[in-house]
């Protein structure tokens, strides 16, 4: 199986998709939930991709997040088997008490299996998605 992945996390207006596709292994198949227009038709692919098409679950978390539904989908995904789980939070921007409870989400991942960091280089994601999965 070619190794797929979804590309979750923070939307609302930031860049780290656009920055990081240009530098995954071409070998690597990617899934970009953001669209323009968000459908019923785009919620049911980007389910299909999640649960049927992308072996691997990645998702950057950012201090533009509005919302909390990326942080379920992580854990949700952690505790998915048949994947392979990534997060990569970048504090920049975080609070102290957001930190600590996303380091504790970190903690949460790597423990089922995962690969999850707090760093502001976007490039470490690159470098790990590369390495291991390429």
């Amino acid at each position: 199986m070619k190794n797929r992945i979804f590309l979750g996390g923070t939307c609302n207006q930031t860049t780290w998709r656009g920055e990081m596709i240009p530098h995954l292994d071409p070998a690597i198949e990617y899934f970009n939930p953001v669209v323009e227009d968000w459908t019923p038709e785009c919620q049911a692919q980007e389910i299909d991709e999640k649960e049927n098409k992308c072996n691997i679950h990645y998702y950057c978390l950012t201090s533009n997040m509005a919302g909390v539904f990326s942080v379920a989908e992580v854990v949700d995904s952690a505790h998915n088997n048949s994947v392979r789980t990534i997060l990569h939070v970048m504090p920049e921007g975080f609070d102290k008490k957001m930190l600590k409870s996303l380091d504790a989400t970190i903690d949460l991942v790597n423990s089922r299996g995962g690969i999850a960091f707090s760093d502001d280089d976007l490039n470490r994601s690159v470098q790990v998605i590369n390495s291991a999965f390429a």
